[in-house]
């Protein structure tokens, strides 16, 4: 297939363009052309929200498939679309944000989308770009991940945890350390997009994610596991004396998916390990820390907790 993956540089894009070129696709990537590009793929280079460059690339390219990795609003949606000649099977990379908090828990593809007060215009924003691509590919797909982590991930999560346990540090965790959060790794949501494009479901919007959820401390536990074990201890810090996004990576938030819908398609002996994914994600960070976004949590940490 020809495959056009918008991004294609960082982290879910270029993981993607990676996954498919592996498995003998033509992959374009769409992107300004200002970081490395994955082997393989075929540069269009082009700014998405230049609409006349748009238009005059896609006119002579026939395009079977759009993975859109880099849509955030109905925008961004509108303009890709509205230059696409032929009528291609499109996948738009949403979010689980897209569920308003106060909706019971775990979050089904029925509930309403709505305002979410922690993801503020990011919901919003991102429930505008799934309108709108219904509005012009009314067989469009939907995914709404949870966190997504593994290989090439360069928000400063997993990393910043391995970063603490290189450091034989300890590692300081919002109050109990219960909240549970909801996680799938990157490759699993490749194998997903394959599916999709492969068997073309009857559903058309999809929860993806692990079978489960996991509490922050059992995560932190796995971070530590596959780097240095031995330095671990927690120390509770009180979120409300201190801003958990201060120290800790993640919101305040406590959220799950229900994802009987995906393991519908993709049998659950595939998703992997979190132990498994957590040390490929170690591997990638050992070899590539420049290419994490790091934020101050350890100046915090230093400054206002020890």
């Amino acid at each position: 297939m020809n495959i056009l993956i918008t991004g294609g540089t960082v982290f879910v894009s270029r993981f993607c363009a990676k996954y498919f070129v592996a498995k003998g696709h033509n992959v374009f990537v769409l992107n300004r052309n200002s970081r490395e590009q994955e082997t393989g793929v075929t540069l269009i280079e082009c700014d998405r929200n230049d609409c006349d460059a748009l238009k005059k690339a896609f006119s002579a390219l026939k395009i079977d498939a759009i993975i859109d990795v880099t849509a955030y609003t109905a925008d961004d949606v509108e303009k890709l679309c509205s230059a696409v000649k032929n009528s291609p099977k499109y996948i738009l990379i949403s979010s689980s944000a897209v569920y308003p908090e106060t909706s019971p828990q775990p979050f089904a593809e029925s509930t309403p989308v709505g305002a979410n007060k922690i993801w503020g215009d990011y919901c919003t924003n991102k429930i505008a770009a799934e309108k709108t691509a219904f509005r012009y590919f009314p067989d469009s797909y939907i995914l709404r991940p949870p966190y997504l982590y593994g290989q090439m991930n360069n928000l400063y999560r997993e990393a910043f945890v391995f970063e603490c346990a290189e450091k034989g540090l300890p590692f300081y965790l919002p109050d109990s350390g219960d909240m549970k959060l909801h996680f799938f790794h990157i490759e699993n949501l490749c194998q997903i997009i394959e599916i999709i494009l492969e068997k073309e479901p009857s559903e058309h919007i999809l929860n993806v994610g692990n079978a489960s959820s996991i509490t922050v401390k059992e995560w932190v536990e796995l971070c530590y596991s596959v780097v240095n074990d031995a330095a671990l201890r927690f120390y509770n810090v009180d979120t409300a004396l201190h801003g958990q996004r201060s120290f800790f990576p993640f919101h305040d938030y406590q959220y799950e998916l229900d994802v009987t819908k995906m393991l519908g398609l993709l049998d659950e002996k595939k998703l992997i390990d979190m132990k498994a994914g957590v040390a490929q994600s170690y591997d990638w960070y050992k070899n590539n820390r420049g290419g994490v976004n790091t934020k101050p949590y350890l100046k915090y940490i230093e400054e206002n907790l020890k």
